[in-house]
């Protein structure tokens, strides 16, 4: 987690300055240099790390020495209303994104955005994988220690002083693949970005602003909902009538969100009746990529109701899972066709779809927003249940291993995105 040694040698002849580092190399690593594509990683040595990007590009910083940095080029003005400016200044702010990598303790200077690579994330995931399949066979320790060891390696962390600890139980492993679910949608992000960089370079005379360049990578609508139209005034008591003492969020802006081809996608279920607008928290890191690729089933997700999306009907349960930026968060709120429903009252790690004859799986919780309050809302001529009361007891439910209830699909098409918030977080 600190900064190595280093040295700085002068050689007369270039052969000789390949020649040491070559032997600098094969000493570290155990690997010669030649044999670099085939690299095999030894315990107690160095290991190669995958990285995107030229040895010399360099990520932009969002401003320096507190001025905006500024482009020299002929830029359009932005397009975008002052509060969509705001978000999407926010989901792609390089700054943002280093401190979510900071928060799960990754080492971005040895690991720096725009560098972030597919494989080096999939090696990352191979390895936990060998992790848990240690785990399994109770190999010992000292394995343990040398898998983690190696985790830690592929992706580099920073503990400071401290020594890197065990990764020796599922609770940690589901952290670590969390992770680097988030870290994906990091990349995502950035691939993004370089995109839009790209393009610009090629423009020659004028040039759309980039706020606009980054809205439009996004291939999503928003738009800005009015604060005195009778849907903002729904999401707002939806939101203060479940939402908890803890976080207590109050609503910034709310935009109507509108992929591209999610319609399309999400008509594939006009058969389903049984709609509801549930909430969706996340971390602020992953917003481009979820605007960009929705909501997704992840293959190393999973959670108390197995491998599905998550949503609930409460806003204090999905408030649990937003980490926001100097105290702005994101939660969406979804169109989830529901269909017939599987309800379950004890954990079931296991699922990967809903049980025979059934569309989707509700863990009841013992408490739920008083269904007498619920409001029926028309999208796009479905009708969608909308909760508007205060959680209450559920007696037949008193049993349940869950406290709030928990909404579980299993097909990517059962969900749409309907709104973003954007709130101050405590």
């Amino acid at each position: 987690g600190e900064t190595g040694q280093s040295k700085l040698s002068d050689f007369s002849k270039l052969e000789t300055a390949i020649k040491d580092f070559e032997k600098k190399f094969k000493d570290k690593t155990k690997n010669n240099w030649s044999d670099r594509a085939v690299f095999v990683s030894h315990s107690g040595k160095y290991t190669l790390i995958e990285v995107d990007g030229e040895q010399d590009a360099e990520v932009k910083v969002d401003s320096v020495d507190g001025k905006a940095v500024k482009v020299s080029r002929n830029v359009q003005p932005c397009t975008l209303d002052q509060a969509t400016q705001k978000l999407i200044t926010l989901i792609f702010s390089n700054d943002m994104f280093k401190e979510a990598m900071e928060c799960m303790n990754l080492d971005v200077k040895k690991m720096p955005l725009g560098k972030l690579s597919k494989v080096q994330i999939a090696k990352g995931f191979e390895v936990l994988e060998e992790i848990e399949a240690a785990m399994t066979q109770k190999t010992g320790k000292n394995r343990l220690e040398e898998l983690s060891s190696k985790f830690f390696t592929t992706i580099p962390h920073n503990f400071g002083r401290n020594r890197p600890p065990t990764i020796n139980d599922k609770e940690i492993i589901a952290k670590k693949k969390e992770m680097l679910m988030v870290l994906a949608d990091i990349e995502l992000a950035q691939t993004l970005k370089s995109e839009t960089e790209k393009a610009e370079e090629e423009m020659v005379e004028t040039v759309p602003h980039r706020l606009d360049q980054d809205y439009a990578s996004l291939k999503c609508k928003l738009s800005l909902l009015e604060k005195n139209t009778e849907m903002f005034k729904i999401i707002q008591k939806y939101l203060k009538e479940t939402s908890g003492d803890y976080f207590k969020p109050q609503i910034i802006n709310v935009w109507e969100v509108d992929r591209s081809a999610e319609g399309q996608r999400f008509s594939e279920n006009d058969g389903l009746e049984n709609r509801r607008l549930l909430w969706h928290g996340t971390n602020i890191a992953v917003v481009a990529a979820i605007l960009k690729s929705g909501l997704r089933i992840m293959p190393h997700s999973g959670g108390r109701v197995g491998c599905g999306i998550y949503f609930a009907s409460e806003n204090s349960k999905s408030a649990c899972y937003v980490r926001p930026s100097k105290n702005t968060g994101v939660m969406f709120l979804s169109e989830v066709a529901l269909g017939k429903e599987c309800t379950i009252t004890k954990d079931d790690c296991t699922l990967k779809k809903a049980p025979a004859g059934y569309d989707s799986v509700v863990a009841r919780g013992r408490v739920e927003p008083d269904p007498s309050e619920d409001v029926v809302i028309t999208l796009e001529g479905k009708e969608v249940t909308v909760p508007q009361g205060k959680p209450i007891n559920q007696p037949q439910y008193s049993d349940s291993y869950f406290s709030n209830s928990e909404y579980l699909i299993y097909k990517e098409s059962q969900c749409r995105l309907r709104y973003l918030l954007e709130l101050k977080m405590r």
